[in-house]
């Protein structure tokens, strides 16, 4: 049984820690490594093709050790030996924030265009590499006995808009996987879905900024959520919310209304 220590009461320190960021060297994977950098945790950047962008993150985040990661979503051997080589290096993972994904603006109703190879394509690196990347750390994550995995995924899960049908049915696998996952990992991890509406950043290939504006302006706050909103919502799922498990915080300016 977890008890809660006075003086300690709902936070989460991460002096000392280890967070894993997968899809980290840029937006919404860069932002976090940022902000958790910024709160005393040595960082694994985990990339696939940005090497170079990983590179340059850990050089300019604050505090020392932080260690760029071959990552990729598609390949769970490269997911386990990153888990070895986070192991080797710093011994513990403290957070891992899935981040990593992909999508291809394909028009709903254009069923046609949704090819079998993408459609395959967006679930694997979507789907299957979130999981293999928590099974594949959920030893080092359990041995610390107070864990978080946070979940980056989207209100298209929620909705059923988004780039793609395919996109729309990854992220809603994603929520419906993290609370079986969080059964079944608890009391050691605990498992959060952060979910934004449309962030301003190039995830989405050939989205305009215009585009981006136009679903802020439909949404009841009106304001452009930026990598860094989403990042913040990401440092409090960490630090703050020590009894949410399983469950998915929305972080769309209240585009669902």
């Amino acid at each position: 049984m977890n008890e809660v220590k006075p003086g300690n009461l709902g936070t989460y320190g991460l002096q000392g820690r280890v967070a894993v960021i997968s899809g980290g060297s840029s937006g919404i994977g860069a932002a976090c490594a940022r902000r958790l950098a910024a709160l005393g945790a040595r960082v694994a950047i985990g990339y696939n093709s940005g090497r170079d962008r990983a590179e340059a993150l850990a050089a300019e985040l604050p505090g020392e050790g932080h260690l760029p990661v071959f990552l990729p979503m598609t390949d769970s051997a490269a997911i386990a030996a990153a888990a070895t080589l986070v192991e080797a290096t710093f011994g513990r993972a403290d957070v891992l924030v899935n981040s990593a994904g992909t999508t291809r603006a394909v028009l709903h109703g254009d069923l046609d265009a949704l090819d079998d190879e993408t459609f395959d394509r967006i679930l694997v690196t979507n789907v299957r590499g979130p999981f293999a990347t928590i099974r594949a750390f959920a030893p080092l994550l359990k041995r610390g006995g107070d864990a978080v995995v946070v979940n980056i995924s989207s209100l298209a899960a929620l909705n059923g808009l988004g780039s793609s049908i395919a996109y729309c049915a990854s992220k809603a696998a994603m929520d419906t996987m993290a609370m079986s996952l969080a059964r079944v990992l608890g009391p050691e991890i605990r498992i959060i879905g952060i979910s934004p509406a449309g962030v301003d950043t190039d995830f989405v290939p050939g989205r305009s900024r215009d585009a981006v504006l136009k679903q802020a302006s439909l949404s009841a706050l009106k304001t452009v959520c930026q990598a860094d909103d989403v990042a913040m919502a990401v440092e409090a799922a960490v630090t703050h919310l020590r009894l949410t498990t399983g469950s998915v915080v929305l972080v769309d300016g209240g585009r669902r209304l």
